[in-house]
């Protein structure tokens, strides 16, 4: 099992740093270009609602990055030092009123990317988990 992390501040710009983590993953762990996509938008989806919506923009506050990968599959946590949200209370990104909103679809893309999602202490971390071929 290999583990690497990251901290970043909680700014958008910072949305590089994960691309270049995701891209050298790929690169060290030749993951096939399906997997790669799916794990790079899945992941940046996730760090976008821990910068945005956990942390509210505040620099002072991090998100940590890890990826896990074992034989079997490769596994990203991210974590905010945010209040957490009630995943049940988010708003159907199909249901016909919210289709034409700008947001509101990072979780739904997640769970459909991603072959296993799941969320631990209030929503502050995400665990995302692909299984490789």
């Amino acid at each position: 099992m290999n583990t690497i992390s990251i901290e970043i501040p909680s700014l958008v710009e910072n949305i590089r740093i994960v691309e270049s983590f995701i891209d050298n993953a790929k690169d060290k762990y030749q993951l096939d270009d399906d997997l790669y996509g799916n794990i790079m938008i899945a992941v940046l989806e996730s760090v976008n609602n821990a910068i945005i919506h956990g942390n509210k923009l505040e620099k002072s506050k991090f998100v940590q990055l890890s990826m896990i990968l074992e034989e079997t599959s490769v596994t990203f946590l991210i974590k905010d030092e945010g209040n957490g949200f009630v995943i049940n209370d988010l708003p159907d990104p199909t249901s016909p009123e919210n289709l034409t909103k700008p947001g509101g679809r990072g979780i739904f893309l997640m769970k459909h990317l991603a072959d296993e999602v799941s969320f631990k202490d209030n929503g502050q971390e995400v665990k995302l988990t692909f299984y490789l071929n």
